[in-house]
């Protein structure tokens, strides 16, 4: 068993993924952790769930908060 390292997933976070969503965006904001990750997407505000294991995978980088 491979043992990967912990990222800690916060709401408001904003990641970019390595995979684009379909509507063309790849930043996402996070909404929830746990063991499902729930996200927004950015550029057209779909919100999916995703299980941890498989988004810390597809992390690309984590990108500063948006301002409201």
């Amino acid at each position: 068993m491979q043992m990967s390292k912990v990222v800690r997933l916060e709401p408001g976070m904003v990641v970019r993924l390595r995979k684009s969503h379909p509507c063309g965006g790849n930043e996402w904001e996070v909404l929830r952790g746990g063991v499902d990750i729930k996200v927004r997407c950015l550029t057209c505000n779909r919100i999916v769930t995703v299980p941890r294991q498989k988004f810390t995978r597809r992390i690309k980088e984590f990108l500063p908060p948006i301002e409201e």
